[in-house]
């Protein structure tokens, strides 16, 4: 048995975004760790969703275990550092915040629990941060460095499939990118000016995960679907129960989360070839 390693930069990002491969990883007998660098602190509570006095840090520590616990991680650790919001906001230049964190100094702390627990497999973001957010880029950053130090032997880059997404949102007419959108801003874009939703939808096509030839890894996911939104509902303060996560029809939930994507660090598929279907033992 192995031991997988899920990095992410906030609670919920690992429920969205490897939930399902952790939940299999875990069914499997492999010991899985999730590693968060932030608390989420910058996050937007649902409306009446925190206790009086209740910071939203602690209530996103809290949802965290409980998700773990429905996805089958047998631990879980953050590193400590502050959420930077998103990319070019005031926040980010907390010296606190973790896009401001020295390279060396986080990498040294990953990679000491990565040796600790005997990392096997580790996964990261791909180098954008998926959709460019500071926390999701570290991620990619620091994660890539402490594998190095520690000698994790697998690493892979969970992103989203760019060209999966067109299609989906071409065979939906439109319905799907409104999806997207509010899932990688956390607004409602259906309220925005029309120049500012086909700029978002521009900006979905043109950045938003990676191209089809850079994945090299596509894990089906769908017989844990169930599980792996549960764990996205466990993050109440950030998924209300009108979030398109909670209501999406069976199929279409499936259509977008029921394969969670990859790429191999250093590594191309060739044209033409499959995607390798898990992140252990090249299977």
């Amino acid at each position: 048995m192995a031991t997988l390693v899920c990095f992410h930069a906030h609670p919920d990002d690992e429920s969205i975004a490897t939930g399902g491969t952790m939940a299999l990883a875990a069914d499997a007998g492999h010991e899985v760790v999730l590693v968060l660098g932030t608390r989420g602190e910058q996050g937007e509570p649902q409306p009446g969703v925190l206790a009086e006095g209740e910071a939203l840090w602690e209530r996103r520590v809290a949802e965290t275990h409980e998700a773990a616990r429905l996805l089958g991680v047998s631990r879980v650790e953050f590193l400590g550092y502050e959420d930077s919001g998103m990319m070019g906001e005031a926040t980010n230049e907390n010296p606190a915040c973790f896009w401001r964190a020295d390279l060396d100094q986080a990498s040294d702390r990953l990679a000491l629990l990565l040796r600790e627990v005997g990392a096997d497999v580790l996964t990261v973001y791909d180098d954008h941060g998926g959709y460019g957010h500071p926390d999701h880029i570290q991620v990619h950053r620091v994660g890539l460095l402490a594998a190095e130090k520690a000698g994790v032997p697998a690493v892979f880059e969970s992103t989203m499939n760019r060209d999966h997404i067109r299609r989906a949102m071409a065979a939906r007419a439109g319905e799907f990118e409104v999806e997207l959108e509010e899932a990688a801003e956390g607004v409602d874009t259906t309220e925005l000016p029309e120049a500012e939703q086909e700029r978002m939808r521009r900006a979905v096509e043109e950045t938003f995960g990676s191209p089809e030839d850079l994945i090299t890894h596509g894990v089906d996911v769908s017989a844990v679907l169930d599980r792996k939104r549960a764990a996205m509902q466990a993050h109440a303060s950030q998924i209300g129960p009108d979030s398109f996560f909670l209501t999406m029809d069976d199929d279409a939930f499936a259509g977008a989360f029921g394969t969670e994507w990859f790429i191999a660090h250093g590594v191309r598929r060739l044209p033409g070839d499959p995607f390798v279907a898990s992140l252990f033992d090249g299977s």
